[in-house]
């Protein structure tokens, strides 16, 4: 093996052959322009859609799990509905039938 001397200061001149010259430091102004070029980053998307940017509603997951059981239950509603307004609009037809019925006798009483 050779020896080679970094830090030490030998008195030896056979030693002080073997020992390296300093280093020079590498300029540390390089390698930061270096990386501040790389860390630039360049435009993919220009315009940004904020509706994806925004945090989601702390519900939301509750909503999509309720969803299915709510679209049967608008169906049954809207049912019902539709029979509420058919009974009215027979009772309506009835009592119509009824006033008919009865202004035509009050019209055969008279002649």
């Amino acid at each position: 093996r050779e020896i080679k001397l970094r830090n030490y200061e030998p008195e030896d001149e056979e030693l002080k052959k073997r020992k390296l010259p300093k280093a020079k430091p590498p300029s540390v102004e390089d390698k930061v322009k270096d990386q501040l070029e790389a860390a630039k980053p360049e435009p993919i998307i220009e315009e940004v859609d904020l509706t994806n940017l925004a945090p989601r509603k702390p519900d939301w997951d509750l909503k999509r799990d309720v969803a299915k059981k709510l679209e049967k239950l608008e169906k049954r509603t809207q049912r019902a509905i539709a029979e509420l307004i058919r009974e009215r609009l027979k009772g309506q037809e009835e009592e119509l039938a009824s006033a008919v019925g009865s202004a035509k006798q009050e019209g055969s009483d008279s002649d």
